[in-house]
């Protein structure tokens, strides 16, 4: 296929999504699809589908989501870990686009103890697919990392920034 015959919009970013197989056995087989297609995509195009993905995974990213995963919910009294919140908001997604719009505006409507960390991986695996070369790219409009949308949080700095800065202090 020419590599030029699509252009990364977010119709496509969940026909790709859309692709993920949940009738597969393994991790690899899930995501297989998804990764072809989007290899076949411009490089740029890979990079866009990492910015959405990486967008979404922000949005998502707030208390009220984060109190809404299960039993390692967030709580100000317990331990929590922003790994898990972060593949938890990835298991959104990979649901698809009606799902994700639903929990975006529900926050109760959050999965409970589930996550999907493999589909953090689906642009640097497509990357590979078509370069032979590992990813090296950072989004840049939106970081994915817990804590990083201050409003979700309703905070003024990154919890984990105060934190590092704490301990330098020190």
């Amino acid at each position: 296929m020419n590599s030029n015959q699509f252009v990364m919009n977010e119709r496509i970013f969940w026909e790709i999504i859309e692709l993920l197989d949940w009738n597969k056995k393994t991790i690899k087989d899930i995501l297989q699809k998804a990764i072809e297609k989007l290899s076949q995509m411009s490089i740029q195009d890979i990079y866009e589908f990492q910015e959405m993905l990486s967008e979404k995974l922000f949005d998502l990213d707030t208390k009220k989501h984060a109190e809404n995963i299960g039993s390692r919910c967030y709580s100000e009294t317990t331990t929590f870990s922003p790994d898990i919140f972060l593949y938890s908001r990835a298991s959104v997604i990979a649901e698809g686009k009606e799902f994700y719009n639903q929990v975006l505006s529900n926050p109760e409507l959050m999965p409970k103890d589930m996550d999907f960390e493999y589909l953090l991986y689906l642009a640097p695996d497509a990357y590979k697919l078509k370069t032979g070369k590992d990813w090296n790219y950072t989004p840049v409009r939106y970081p994915y990392e817990t804590f990083f949308n201050k409003e979700g949080w309703s905070i003024k700095t990154n919890p984990i920034e105060t934190t590092i800065k704490k301990k330098v202090a020190v």
